[in-house]
């Protein structure tokens, strides 16, 4: 099978590569000009230079392709509203002109994010609707998910849409900034860090996306990869702490934590410069996320198989590593 990928040189990208050749999928990636692809090329991949909010530069990536895995977009927890869609609506826009009647699957990575943030996830279906927030990131992926539909609908390409948790693993947002934030300052709790971290491992959720996009049951539907663990935002940034030395210090409630945030961004998002605390953030640590796998499990047989203590032992040699 011939696959394209998008977002190939990133945290989850790199890993569903790997998992792609393993396969001997023949893989395609897109790569920003400049951009260091010296890996990929080693390991195989035909490496096409792109950006996905030029669409003159797209022209024939997606000749001869049968599926793709869209996953580049703003991955980050700041940032202007058009920064968002930019990365996340026009680059998916972009893409799937590009793709219609030539490919035959399309796999857009949206996130749970998609379905509401600021609000508790725990037990939203993959077949409820998305739901705006206010949040830029959210609100991207939610229109994002309704332009891929109409894509679907129309008869243009087949899409199906995978929706990670808080996806986590060596070099993961979730591992690097609050190690960052640790090492520097104090990182608090919100809630009590109470909720379930509603993790997704890396390598679990590369194994999901395939599913997503070869099995001929995915097509046309929305699926949530969330792991079976039952860790809390407390256990896991004391378990991270302990790795370096640190521990959380202090607590703060949502609801002061959520105004904090808005006021941080309102003022800081105009300037380019990042919040020391965002309403995504908070959202993440400070609501239950824990939403509904049941199509994935159920339809497509996925299951989490890197356990959380697992997945902390190959966190914890990359932070020995020096990261």
């Amino acid at each position: 099978m011939k696959v394209l990928v998008t977002g190939a040189t990133g945290f989850i990208g790199s890993v569903l590569v790997k998992k792609l050749l393993a396969r001997r999928d023949r893989v395609r990636a897109l790569a920003f000009p400049g951009e260091d692809t010296g890996a990929l090329e080693k390991a195989g991949v035909e490496v096409r230079r792109g950006d996905l909010t030029d669409p003159a530069s797209l022209r024939g990536l997606c000749e001869d392709i049968d599926t793709i895995y869209h996953l580049a977009g703003r991955v980050t927890d700041w940032g202007t509203k058009k920064q968002f869609y930019d990365a996340i609506y026009t680059a998916t826009e972009n893409l799937l002109k590009e793709a219609s009647g030539k490919s035959r699957r399309f796999v857009y990575t949206s996130s749970i994010a998609a379905m509401g943030f600021g609000r508790h996830l725990r037990g939203v279906r993959e077949t409820d609707p998305p739901r705006k927030s206010g949040v830029p990131y959210n609100d991207a992926k939610a229109d994002a998910e309704a332009l891929v539909r109409q894509y679907h609908d129309d008869g243009a390409v087949r899409c199906t849409i995978v929706r990670p948790a808080n996806v986590v693993g060596p070099g993961s947002a979730w591992v690097r900034d609050i190690v960052a934030q640790m090492r520097g300052s104090v990182v608090p709790l919100v809630d009590g860090g109470r909720y379930s971290t509603s993790f997704v491992e890396v390598e679990n959720l590369a194994d999901g996306m395939i599913l997503a996009g070869t099995k001929e049951v995915a097509v046309g539907k929305a699926y949530h990869f969330r792991d079976d663990w039952d860790i809390s935002w407390k256990r896991y940034v004391e378990d991270l702490g302990r790795m370096i030395g640190k521990r959380p210090h202090g607590n703060l409630p949502f609801r002061v934590a959520w105004i904090m945030g808005t006021v941080l961004e309102f003022i800081l998002n105009p300037l380019h410069v990042r919040s020391p605390l965002t309403r995504l953030a908070v959202s993440v640590i400070g609501r239950d996320n824990d939403v509904d796998t049941n199509l994935a499990r159920g339809e497509l047989g996925w299951k989490t198989v890197v356990t959380y203590e697992k997945a902390m032992e190959k966190i914890g040699a990359w932070l020995a590593r020096g990261n």
